[in-house]
């Protein structure tokens, strides 16, 4: 592609800005000049009525009026516009903030998330992302702008606020830029005409000779003799730098640019790179430059942190075709069913108009001397209408007779018709999609009707969530710039505050939540982030969906009345209802209401008790072990006995085998000896009677 600017100086004298900024106004203006004609066209047609009369070319509208013919606007394109914007604001995206990597952590990003729906909040955002809504969808394109002001008048604290831009022709953007959200526009205008005499009191040291008629075009329209135009212009630079790849102890690199290092970085670096042991390389830092131009002059000028064109754009349809840009909302599509409808219910009003309104056809000799009671019979009708049913010679006259009524004519009817049905075919918003009774009677099937006909629609929702989310990145790249000094944001949201505490001291980020209160701790700039839209109901529909759903699992599971009471009445919108959700809440264990003891303290409590369960176990098997010994002692010292008894009992069975055996032995000594003693004695008794 040609480069349009190849002629234009490039530096940075003041003079060769103006120059500069000036002929790339006239290459955009030229670019977009098809598309202004057709977005102002665009935007009176959606906002026609009778008393403008926007609707009807002026051609045939002034032929019209002169001729006193009707020239009605029955507005329908408004409703389908309507009906596309409004289904935007209730699904408003919300920006999401991921970690990606160089020291980027999960917490960090939740700070920066709750810092943007600080500044959102603050500044009323979503006011300035319906009202581009608006534009993008009627005309096709709208704006809004990220800008830093100080927070009072005798400050330096600055913060960021997101700003509507009321009107997108007050606007003129790089016309070379690729991507839908303008990330990588050049350069762009923000810019208004003001009255000369508002000019000198505002700008009193600027020179403006307001210029003749005649110069009018050479001057492209800076300095009119009526205006003067004041320009803010932002312009991005590349500027050559070395990014360096720094080790870092734990193995990875620091990516590092040689203009943000410090003095001390700088000086290590130095040494470091003297034994070329770093990694370097060529890179384009861009820089991005405002100025303001009021008429011939700069009159201010600063350099605005971050590498984006704080200013985005919210496109509807968008085609490049033949060279020319072909941008469009819905309206475009409505016009020519919008005029047939128009035109038709106009001229079905004409033709009843010129048709009679006399009811009644009678001859003058039938109501003669009767003229009272036929005069009023259109207003109030009598009971009785009497007429003359002869004249004066006995003829018959015919008796009066009642004229048919107006007619509508068909063709007209059926031409409007048709001009309905082909507005819904071309904005694919039915009757039912509408709002209009259909067949379905459930909640969910309506709600699914519903979604098929905003899937029609879906672009200008993915257009408008691609746009918040280059706002998330213009934002991410200038919270360390602007909230540079020790900060501390508070966030209320459904009850539950997050406070976040901004630092320049070199601290690891935390988050800690007690109860329905959190507390993130970040420093901002360390790390990437990844930023994300995500496209959902506004808080006042999912909050009504919340009750809903919560009621529903309610009914079917009574006894969860006792868990979650009270996150149920927290979300319901009728009076009292938050009171009746902290009374439930009182009547909640402190452990579900996350009362009790820290992830931590649970943590080392459920390592307590099992290491009391392990020592009660330990305990119950050394008494079974005691009691095991006791009774296998008890045993053996029964064995002992036992056989101590046993060995009793033997030597006692032993020594009554001796003395029995010793008896034995008696009663034989003793039968022996009886025995000899009877043999001496018979031996006596012989030798005796021999000597006698």
């Amino acid at each position: 592609m040609i480069d349009l600017d190849d002629d234009i100086p490039q530096g940075n004298d003041l003079d060769d800005v103006v120059l500069r900024a000036r002929k790339r106004f006239k290459v955009a203006q030229d670019r977009e000049s098809i598309f202004i004609e057709r977005f102002r066209d665009d935007m009176r047609f959606v906002v026609g009525d009778s008393d403008n009369g926007y609707q009807w070319p002026d051609i045939m509208r002034n032929q019209r009026a002169a001729a006193q013919r009707p020239m009605l606007t029955v507005n329908k394109t408004h409703m389908h516009w309507l009906h596309i914007v409004n289904d935007m604001k209730q699904n408003a995206p919300s920006i999401k903030i991921e970690p990606s990597g160089s020291g980027a952590t999960y917490e960090a990003a939740q700070a920066y998330e709750a810092i943007i729906k600080h500044i959102e909040r603050r500044s009323n955002a979503q006011r300035a992302y319906d009202k581009a809504a608006e534009f993008q969808v009627a005309g096709g394109i709208g704006y809004w702008r990220v800008v830093n002001e100080y927070v009072s008048d005798n400050g330096f604290e600055q913060e960021l606020r997101i700003e509507p831009i009321p009107n997108p022709l007050d606007v003129l953007m790089d016309p070379h830029i690729k991507k839908m959200d303008g990330s990588d526009a050049r350069y762009a205008f923000v810019y208004v005409g003001v009255p000369v005499e508002d000019f000198r009191q505002a700008y009193p040291d600027e020179a403006v000779v307001p210029v003749e008629m005649d110069s009018i075009t050479d001057n492209e329209g800076w300095v009119t003799r009526d205006t003067v135009r004041v320009a803010e212009y932002y312009e991005v630079r590349s500027v050559r730098d070395w990014s360096y790849a720094i080790p870092q102890p734990d193995g990875t690199y620091a990516y590092m640019l040689w203009s943000v290092m410090t003095a001390e970085e700088r000086e290590f670096v130095k040494k470091t790179d003297a034994g070329k042991v770093l990694r370097k390389r060529r890179v384009d830092r861009k820089e991005v430059h405002w100025y303001k131009i009021a008429g011939k002059s700069v009159v201010d000028h600063r350099l605005i942190p971050g590498k984006y064109i704080p200013v985005v754009r919210v496109p509807g349809e968008e085609l490049i075709i033949d060279g020319q840009i072909e941008r469009k909302g819905i309206v475009r599509y409505l016009k020519d069913p919008q005029r047939m409808y128009n035109y038709n219910t106009s001229a079905q009003i004409e033709y009843g108009a010129l048709q009679s309104k006399a009811p009644w056809l009678a001859p003058l000799q039938a109501i003669d001397g009767l003229e009272d009671y036929w005069r009023t019979a259109n207003t109030t009708p009598p009971a009785v209408l009497p007429f003359n049913a002869y004249d004066d010679q006995g003829r018959e006259i015919p008796a009066p007779s009642r004229q048919d009524p107006p007619t509508a004519a068909p063709a007209y009817l059926q031409a409007m018709e048709a001009a309905a049905n082909e507005m819904q075919m071309v904005s694919g918003h039915y009757d039912a999609t509408m709002g209009a009774p259909s067949n379905e009677t459930a909640g969910v099937a309506i709600q699914q009707r519903q979604r098929q006909g905003d899937l029609t629609s879906y672009h200008f929702i993915d257009a408008q969530a691609a746009a918040v989310a280059f706002t998330g990145r213009v934002l991410v790249g200038l919270i360390p710039h602007i909230y540079d000094t020790e900060r501390v944001f508070r966030i209320i949201e459904n009850g539950h505050i997050t406070e976040v505490h901004a630092t320049q001291q070199d601290v690891a980020a935390s988050m800690e939540t007690v109860q329905d209160r959190t507390r993130l701790v970040f420093k901002p700039g360390v790390g990437d982030y990844e930023v994300t839209a995500d496209v959902g109901p506004n808080w006042a529909t999912r909050r009504q969906e919340a009750w809903d759903s919560m009621t529903q699992i309610i009914t079917q599971s009574p006894q969860l009345m006792q868990v979650m009471g009270d996150l149920a009445f927290r979300a319901a919108d009728f009076p009292m209802a938050d009171e009746i959700a902290e009374r439930l809440k009182r009547t909640i264990p402190p452990a579900l209401l996350g009362d009790g003891p820290s992830p931590q303290e649970q943590h080392l409590m459920q390592q307590l008790q099992l290491a009391q369960k392990q020592l009660q176990i330990a305990e119950q098997k050394v008494q079974e072990l005691t009691l095991r010994t006791r009774d296998r002692s008890g045993e053996l010292m029964l064995d002992a006995e036992r056989l101590r008894m046993e060995q009793a009992n033997e030597h006692a069975h032993r020594q009554i085998d001796v003395y029995e055996a010793e008896t034995v032995r008696l009663r034989e000594l003793a039968r022996i000896a009886g025995t000899q003693r009877e043999q001496q004695q018979i031996e006596r008794s012989g030798i005796s009677g021999q000597a006698q």
